[in-house]
């Protein structure tokens, strides 16, 4: 989104990719216009016409699958030191209160440790994001975009005859 002074200063370009038109008007009581009969009787293309077949594609798939190769092993990974940390607090507790440095023992090196990866995890899924993912992510997006938009200019120029 463009940066505005003035007046107009954070508003929301509608044609900006990442506005959600589906969600403007979402649970505020209005009713859904029923779908538009095409040429030949069937149903005009709408726009959940358009996000399945993007669903259905390779491109979507591969973000899919990229976002699943990381999260699924980061989220067990994570949760099994997690685990590990508070079995061992309260199956060793000798061992937890072992002193490493003067008034520094395990535990408390182990609970700065969660801390520590929590900030390491999401910086490597940032990462991640901004390395495997976004660039496809945006491109799918622009993809829908430029979908809904040729949708709307044919209903304008058949509404204009």
């Amino acid at each position: 989104m463009d940066k505005h002074e003035g007046r107009d200063a954070g508003t929301i370009r509608l044609d900006d990719p990442w506005y959600d038109a589906l969600a403007v008007g979402w649970g505020e009581g209005e009713e859904p216009s029923p779908p538009r009969p095409a040429a030949a009787g069937r149903p005009a293309p709408g726009a959940s016409d358009i996000y399945l077949e993007v669903q259905r594609s390779a491109a979507f798939q591969e973000v899919r699958s990229r976002y699943r190769r990381f999260v699924v092993p980061a989220t067990a990974g994570f949760f099994l030191w997690y685990v590990a940390y508070v079995v061992a607090a309260t199956a060793a507790p000798g061992l937890m209160a072992r002193p490493v440095l003067g008034a520094v023992n395990v535990a408390m090196l182990a609970g700065l440790g969660q801390f520590l990866s929590t900030f390491l995890l999401t910086w490597a899924y940032a990462r991640h994001a901004r390395l495997r993912r976004d660039r496809a992510a945006l491109d799918l997006r622009w993809t829908v975009f430029e979908q809904e938009r040729g949708q709307e200019r044919t209903r304008a120029r058949k509404a204009g005859r």
